[in-house]
């Protein structure tokens, strides 16, 4: 298994254990419980070290994407996410859209 692949695969499942842990815990502790805002920074400090990974050195398929678009993609999926009271779909569909538009129009 290529190392970026490893990498992925471990994200996930750090992702993955650290959802279940919550799951598990939110039953009885409130938000503001420190484990709670633990967990929260792991998982969030986990998503962006994977993002700031794909951008700087992509593997597979986004290899191809011109760093430009990465960030274009980035910056908009950023911008919509603070827009829009921190929505994680509207965000990711918003800087998906913005990479490929930027893409296609500096590769065409």
């Amino acid at each position: 298994m290529p190392p970026a692949d490893l990498a992925l695969l471990l994200t996930a499942l750090a992702c993955l254990a650290l959802r279940l842990a919550g799951v598990w815990l939110a039953g009885g502790l409130s938000v503001d419980h420190p484990a709670i805002a633990w967990a929260t920074a792991v998982a969030q400090a986990t998503l962006a070290a994977f993002v700031a990974l794909a951008i700087v050195a992509p593997a597979g398929a986004l290899a191809e994407v011109p760093l430009a678009a990465r960030l274009a993609g980035l910056a908009v999926g950023v911008a919509t996410c603070l827009a829009s009271r921190r929505r994680l779909l509207p965000s990711l569909l918003a800087g998906l859209a913005a990479m490929l538009l930027v893409r296609a129009v500096l590769q065409g």
